[in-house]
Order: structure tokens, then C-alpha cells, then sequence
């Protein structure tokens, strides 16, 4: 076991690093730059440009540039903002608790109901409560995050009034202890619900396919001649094996949901990391950009290297 987990941090390692690198140099090679940006479009005074240049650094040759940041960066130093004028890792560890927050409750929220949504369905294969899961399930999985999250605003938000559908707080009440929480808990319910309920179709159709497969299995039926009983059956065998692609499929989908939650802290103005990806993007901020990526990077690869080692503890095959 010790030497799988060390091949997979190693590998975790090593995609950090590549991806690190393709960053770096496809963030250097898009079109427009910062420099541009903070002397405005009106304003092309060279002497101005050449001294910005040198003060960022980007006067150099771009291998260079590519070995200061990496020294930098593994030292903890991901520099400053050229927008901001901040410390790119402040302002990451800031941004990334909420995003983190509204990610793995929405993670975990999905693989629980809509992994007990796909057992009961394959339980009951057939039945009025299979038709209905499996319909809603494609219903959900063909809409958009982004467009599902505006259709729950104006639902619950602009027409029943009952929940908020911006911010991560109410600015307007100083709200303290147990109030605060609650406060939070509330602005998560329309964001979470929207990544919950495009991520259960999932974990619904993996879990009824894997049970249904793992059920018309010869062992399973050998089981039943036995005369062993169906509940130890299938919480012993069946759901053990089941599970597998399901873990596979929460490390994926969380992966995704770290990466890809911008879109949904956008429509639910959540002060994630995600608004903060997209002003570096349209400003061309390099630093807050290549910092961004490269926590994200990381985030990914550790959620990888987990999903890997509780994998290869259900089914002990994978460690050879």
C-alpha cells in the first residue's frame, strides 16, 4: 500500500508541475496583456510601456520569467497582483474558503442522494418511483448550471421572495456567532441547490447501472442458492463492488466542481475564487491568474490522489 500511495503522490506531483507549465505559457501566449490594460487604451507613451515592463518583470526573455515564478512559487511567494497591488496567495486564501465551502457541500450532498436515488431505483427496476428518477435525472442532466441557477432565482428568489439570490451574506445586518451561520447556510441554499441538482443525475445513473450489473453477476446468484439473505447479499457484495465507479465518479465530478464552479459564483455573485478568475482573466492579470490555476491544480490533484487510496482500499486489485 505504502508504495502505491507513493506512486500516486509522485504522479499528483508531476501533473502539478506539467500543468503549472502549460499555464505559464499559454496565459503568456493569449492575446492582449497587462501592461496594455493599466496604461489604457488611449495612452502608448513607449517610455511608460519599457518602465512598466521592467517593474513586473516582463522585460525578460519568457524562459526566464518561467524559472524566477516556479523558484517563487515553491517557496510560497506567487507575487503580487498587478490589478489589485495585493498579495496573489492573500487574496487566494481569502476567495478559497468560500469556493471550497460551496463545492465539497454540494459534492457530498449529490453522491449521497443520488447514490440511495439509483439503489432504490435498481431495487425497484421498473416501478413508477424508477420511471420518475430516471426521467427527472435526464431532465437535469441536459440543463445548464448557469441557466438552472437563474430559473431557481426568479422561482424562489424574485417571485416567492423566500431565499436570497446574491452574496454569501447580508452586508446589511452585522450578524454574529450562531446568526452568522445561519446567515451563510441561507445564502447557500439557491447556489448549492444548482450545482446539487445538475451533479445527482450522475451518481444516479452510475449507482443503478453498477448495482444492476453487479446483482445478474454468476457469484451473486451462487450467493442466492446458498440460501444467504438478500440484505446480507447486498450490503456485503453487491454495494461493495458497486460502489467502486461511484468513487470514481465523486473524484471526477469534485475535480470538476473546483474548476468549473466560476460560472455558478457569476450568477449568485458568490465571492468565491471563481469572480475573481474571471476580473484576472478580462484584465489580463497574470500573477493572480497563474495563482488561481496553480491552487486549483493542486486542489485537483489531492482530491485525485484521495479518490486513488479509498479506490484502492475497497478493492485491494488496484494496488498491483
Amino acid at each position: 500500500m505504502k508504495k502505491y500511495v507513493t506512486r500516486r503522490v509522485f504522479m499528483g506531483l508531476l501533473t502539478i508541475f506539467v500543468v503549472f507549465t502549460i499555464n505559464f505559457i499559454i496565459i503568456r501566449l493569449a492575446p492582449g496583456d497587462p501592461i496594455s490594460t493599466i496604461m489604457g487604451k488611449d495612452n502608448d507613451d513607449p517610455i511608460l510601456r519599457t518602465a512598466l515592463e521592467e517593474k513586473y518583470g516582463f522585460d525578460k526573455p519568457m524562459i526566464t520569467q518561467y524559472a524566477i515564478y516556479l523558484k517563487n512559487a515553491l517557496t510560497g511567494d506567487l507575487g503580487i497582483s498587478i490589478i489589485y497591488n495585493k498579495e496573489v496567495m492573500a487574496m487566494i486564501t481569502e476567495r478559497i474558503v468560500p469556493t471550497l465551502l460551496l463545492v465539497l457541500t454540494a459534492a457530498i450532498l449529490a453522491v449521497i442522494i443520488g447514490t440511495l436515488m439509483g439503489m432504490y431505483a435498481a431495487k425497484n427496476e421498473g416501478s413508477k418511483i424508477d420511471v420518475i428518477f430516471s426521467g427527472a435525472a435526464y431532465i437535469f442532466n441536459s440543463m445548464p448550471a448557469f441557466w438552472l441557477g437563474l430559473i431557481l432565482i426568479i422561482i424562489f428568489s424574485s417571485v416567492l421572495g423566500l431565499l436570497p439570490s446574491y452574496g454569501m451574506i447580508n452586508t446589511r445586518d452585522a450578524h454574529t456567532g450562531f446568526d452568522y451561520i445561519l446567515d451563510v447556510i441561507v445564502h447557500m441554499v439557491l447556489p448549492v441547490c444548482t450545482l446539487v441538482l445538475v451533479e445527482i443525475p450522475i451518481y444516479f445513473r452510475i449507482a443503478k447501472s453498477s448495482i444492476l450489473q453487479v446483482t445478474n453477476e454468476d457469484f451473486i446468484v451462487t450467493l442466492r442458492a446458498t440460501g444467504m439473505s438478500e440484505r446480507k447479499i447486498f450490503n456485503k457484495y453487491i454495494l461493495r463492488n458497486a460502489i467502486l465507479p461511484t468513487i470514481t465518479i465523486f473524484g471526477i465530478s469534485l475535480a470538476y466542481l473546483i474548476t468549473g464552479v466560476a460560472l455558478i459564483e457569476t450568477v449568485f455573485a458568490w465571492p468565491g475564487t471563481g469572480s475573481l478568475m474571471l476580473t484576472a482573466i478580462n484584465q489580463r492579470d497574470y500573477p493572480t491568474l497563474m495563482g488561481i490555476y496553480l491552487i486549483m491544480s493542486i486542489s485537483v490533484a489531492v482530491v485525485m490522489v484521495l479518490v486513488d487510496i479509498v479506490y484502492a482500499t475497497f478493492d485491494p486489485r488496484i494496488r498491483f
